[in-house]
């Protein structure tokens, strides 16, 4: 008897972001005509863009509007918005890219597929020969002068039913779908290892009872999912090996990221001992899904502080663009992307420890704070 040889594997089996063909949290539209869906799309986005990153995915095959002869891509500025017209075709692979930082995007189901659908049922457009379209209908809409589902879609029983002049209620119910969608908190301590001025690993000193290892790694196991070490080991806590090499804390996060891009990182250094618990639920209490990143003001109130931060998972392919130019700061990519930045309650937990004399001073302080 002759075994089989392992198949062999080309590629690394990198764990993939939850997209569609245009990026996260696709609802497409159809069994309606295409004036319809874009009014609808067009009153949803008036709603819930006063709080969510909301767009919308169209097709229009009128030939009036034509790109210039001989160019590939036009980048207009509208004033109050922008405008990037380009000839190449449409390829998941950019759109990606395109809609990485939406929170919803709406669709023309009658033109392309999304992860989830809203199927209106309409006497102008039938879906009788478009069921394949529906592979996740999450809501259904009875357009004017439809009293009932018809019985091809009795395999939907269980998906809810609103007329479509229920326009709150249809509000309501993309609202719910948005705030499923936030995606959970995972924490990173950012252990780092010896430190040059320190002359000894930081994470290995004891400031209240424990090493700041495993303190930093409470600390966040308060609120997150999930808390993992980066930079160094403990034992019992895991470990996520960096897999961007000699980058430091930038390494780290991307490290995470690669590792579960479907998460948000909240991710904290732990040279950071006079840090609180009050200060991390702040952050938390304050986060804005809709944003790269969730950070504090540094203690000069100057820039933002990357390493008390919550990142969002469209961080990850925005950090790797910086990469690829040649920036590996991470308070650079907060800087220069929109995130929501707050004052933190009290900037002096903020103090580094990284000298000899500062971790004995920290050593004191805490040691008076026990006895008192």
């Amino acid at each position: 008897m002759t075994t089989q040889p392992d198949k062999h594997q080309k590629h690394a089996a990198l764990k993939r972001p939850a997209l569609g063909d245009f990026g996260r949290n696709e609802i497409g539209i159809l069994g309606a005509p295409c004036g319809l869906i874009r009014e609808l799309a067009q009153q949803w986005c008036a709603v819930l863009g006063e709080q969510w990153k909301v767009s919308f995915v169209d097709a229009d095959h009128h030939e009036e509007a034509q790109l210039w002869r001989g160019a590939d891509l036009i980048y207009t500025d509208k004033i109050s918005f922008g405008r990037i017209d380009f000839k190449q075709e449409h390829k998941p692979f950019r759109n990606r890219v395109l809609f990485n930082d939406q929170d919803l995007i709406l669709i023309n189901g009658n033109h392309f597929k999304a992860q989830k659908q809203i199927a209106i049922i309409h006497p102008a457009k039938s879906l009788e020969k478009k069921l394949e379209k529906l592979t996740d209908v999450q809501l259904i809409l009875l357009a004017d002068g439809v009293t009932e589902v018809p019985a091809f879609l009795n395999h939907l029983a269980d998906v809810p039913v609103l007329k479509l002049e229920q326009q709150a209620e249809i509000l309501q119910f993309l609202q719910t779908q948005l705030t499923a969608a936030i995606p959970p908190i995972h924490g990173l301590v950012l252990a780092g290892g010896k430190s040059i001025r320190m002359q000894t690993d930081k994470g290995s000193i004891a400031y209240h009872g424990q090493n700041q290892r495993i303190h930093t790694h409470h600390l966040l196991a308060e609120f997150c999912d999930e808390v993992s070490l980066s930079g160094a080991e403990e034992e019992g806590l895991p470990t996520i090996p960096d897999t961007f090499i000699g980058l430091g804390p930038f390494g780290g996060i991307l490290s995470a990221m690669q590792k579960n891009p479907n998460a948000a990182w909240l991710t904290l250094a732990c040279d950071l001992p006079y840090l609180t618990s009050a200060t991390l639920q702040y952050l938390v209490g304050r986060r804005n899904p809709s944003k790269l990143a969730t950070a504090f003001l540094d203690s000069d109130a100057q820039f933002p502080e990357p390493l008390i931060t919550i990142w969002e998972p469209c961080a990850y392919p925005v950090m790797l663009q910086f990469l690829s130019q040649g920036y590996s700061c991470p308070r650079k990519v907060l800087i220069n992307s929109d995130i929501e930045l707050l004052h933190a309650p009290d900037v002096k937990e903020f103090r580094n420890v990284n000298r000899p004399e500062e971790r004995d001073e920290a050593l004191r302080f805490f040691k008076g704070e026990a006895s008192a």
